[in-house]
């Protein structure tokens, strides 16, 4: 393994310091709870090894609804960050090809890069609405390749799959006889509804998610893998036991009551969400500098400059930061051009981002 920092992380609002950020668009989740914020109290837990798969409780949670899946086709993970390691680390090497779309969660090109395995890139264009062209992704795909890799909904355009084409990429892979991973961590903030767990439609389809973009808790650590191949789940299970043999009590016992709310923690969540998505439109709506594909799942959109700003991108972010107090995610965490940008609408208060939007305005015009 060859690792290398990647530049979302090294660039992250917490590496460079919240008190320095006034109006935080960074970020690509809700705000964040508490645990008063949730009414918990976490009670006088044994500290123990936990089961080594998660609390069968958690893991049925996470499934509840699905039909045709089940607590066995599920492991808990330490976020979906862990998820995504064991995944490429089981499943990838050096002989190995991956495909995956792009732009995407930086974890899902730098671990597979780290192993040495192959990669070829289909890249999502804006002129193309960000959509998945098929005819591109099946040329993509060799006699070598193990796993074709997406994210739905997408990181970080908040564009999505419809059911008929995540059926049809279900389909392909195994038509290709390799895995197909979906990325789904923002699912339950779809706003014309779910999809379908990606793992519930085939035995080569790997689904991973967590709580920390929906449901504001990223400081428990606590993701998912799903897939309805036993000896696949075996084998993800023996990278978890090398890597932590299990996961935190406590973390997971949060879990749980926050899954165990589901509905009642993502309804309000999913309207205020809504009316922020709508903030955003009339923002950029009434903004000639800049142009966008607008998302329907996550509390993430991609903006893209209609032309350089004054002095240049870096000297945008630069005056932006710096005399506004505005930060957002620059296009190079995706491996585009700065002339995108990342902005977050879900965790900051409405205040700030009015007041961050408002920042941008002035920032691109110097």
């Amino acid at each position: 393994m060859r690792y290398v920092r990647m530049p979302i992380e090294i660039e992250a609002p917490e590496e460079y310091g919240y008190a320095r950020i006034k109006n935080n668009l960074s970020e690509s989740s809700i705000t964040d709870q508490t645990l008063d914020s949730l009414g918990l109290t976490v009670p006088n837990l044994t500290l123990l090894y936990n089961e080594h798969r998660g609390s069968e409780k958690l893991r049925s949670l996470v499934v509840a609804g699905s039909a045709g899946l089940s607590a066995a086709d599920v492991l808990i993970t330490t976020g979906a960050a862990s998820a995504l390691f064991i995944v490429a680390t089981a499943l990838l090497g050096s002989s190995d090809h991956l495909v995956v779309v792009r732009p995407n969660y930086a974890t899902n090109l730098e671990t597979p890069r780290a192993i040495g395995c192959a990669v070829s890139f289909v890249d999502v264009t804006f002129e193309n609405g960000f959509h998945l062209d098929f005819d591109q992704l099946a040329a993509a795909v060799t006699p070598r390749t193990k796993l074709i890799s997406v994210t739905c909904p997408h990181n970080p355009t908040g564009v999505m799959l419809t059911e008929q084409e995540l059926r049809r990429l279900v389909a392909l892979a195994e038509s290709k006889g390799c895995y197909l991973l979906v990325d789904e961590t923002y699912r339950d903030l779809s706003y014309d509804g779910a999809l379908p767990q990606a793992a519930s439609l085939g035995q080569k389809v790997i689904s991973v998610s967590s709580l920390s973009k929906a449901y504001g808790v990223p400081g428990i650590r606590i993701g998912w893998l799903i897939t309805r191949d036993p000896e696949l789940q075996h084998l993800f299970l023996a990278a978890k036991e090398q890597i932590s043999i299990s996961g935190s009590v406590i973390d997971e016992w949060i879990a749980e009551q926050v899954l165990s709310r589901r509905q009642e923690l993502l309804q309000p969540t999913l309207k205020e969400m809504r009316e922020r998505l709508q903030l955003v439109t009339q923002w950029i709506e009434g903004e000639p500098l800049l142009e966008w594909i607008r998302p329907r799942g996550g509390v993430v959109c991609f903006p893209r400059m209609r032309e350089e700003p004054a002095g240049g991108t870096a000297a945008f972010y630069q005056r932006l930061l710096e005399e506004y107090g505005t930060y957002v995610g620059p296009g190079h965490w995706f491996e585009m051009s700065d002339r995108f940008f990342r902005l977050g609408y879900g965790w900051s208060s409405r205040d700030e981002l009015k007041a961050g939007l408002e920042a941008i305005s002035r920032a691109l015009r110097g």
